[in-house]
């Protein structure tokens, strides 16, 4: 805990200069190259403040994601793939009929 104390605010400081000279630097074809660069580097650093690194022990904190509101999710895609098998899976509570042939979804959520 104290080690990643101790990282983050270089961490936090690194990402603070990449979007800085992000800003600062003009977006062409001949500084493509260096931003892209750039872009990677801030995705890295950002993706080493979400994982505990080596030594951290157990499990990370994670977040926490209050409900609330309705949404509308719509899977897209071939017939026979798995969207309904997928569904069931994913959402506890909830059974979309199917069956083993081809285009037999009985019943949509």
């Amino acid at each position: 805990l104290l080690s990643l104390q101790r990282t983050m605010p270089g961490i936090l400081e690194r990402i603070k200069d990449i979007e800085i000279e992000l800003a600062r630097t003009q977006k062409n074809k001949a500084t493509e190259y260096h931003v892209g660069l750039l872009k990677a580097k801030l995705s890295q650093l950002r993706k080493q403040l979400m994982e505990p690194g080596p030594g951290a022990g157990g499990k990370g904190e994670g977040f926490d994601v209050q409900k609330s509101g309705n949404a509308s999710v719509a899977l897209i895609g071939f017939p026979s793939v798995g969207k309904s098998s997928f569904l069931n899976k994913v959402c506890k509570g909830t059974k979309s009929d199917e069956s083993a042939h081809e285009f037999t979804t009985l019943t949509c959520i």
